[in-house]
């Protein structure tokens, strides 16, 4: 599931990887800001890191145990998720699109609209 989502996620308009945290943390940007954070400890579960409107997030984590408050991140605006099995990857790409959008959404709007019109 782990290689699904990190295809999903590039498949965003303007969507760039980076790993500027050493070889593991996967970080997944948008015009230099970051949607998704990708990281597996060795012999552990994979980490999601997304953003997320803080009220949806805390409803997430409320229905599911895997979503978890942001590991290493502001724990309002961020959510982990525990990638286990224990959500359909169709929720997963519904928590990507929403932390993707909130970043774009934020975004200058000469830039936003340029992103928007990539291919």
């Amino acid at each position: 599931m782990k290689n699904n989502i990190i295809e999903y996620c590039l498949k965003k308009k303007g969507a760039t990887q980076e790993h500027p945290f050493g070889p593991t943390p996967l970080v997944i940007k948008v015009a230099d800001k970051m949607f998704a954070l990708i990281f597996e400890e060795t012999g552990k579960v994979v980490r999601l890191n997304l953003k997320c409107d803080p009220v949806i997030a805390e409803n997430l984590r409320e229905q599911h145990e895997s979503v978890r408050p942001g590991f290493h991140m502001n724990k309002k605006h961020w959510n982990s998720i525990m990638i286990d099995g224990s959500l359909p990857e169709s929720d997963v790409f519904d928590m990507v699109d929403h932390s993707y959008d909130m970043v774009v959404k934020k975004l200058p709007k000469s830039l936003r609209e340029s992103i928007l019109e990539m291919n």
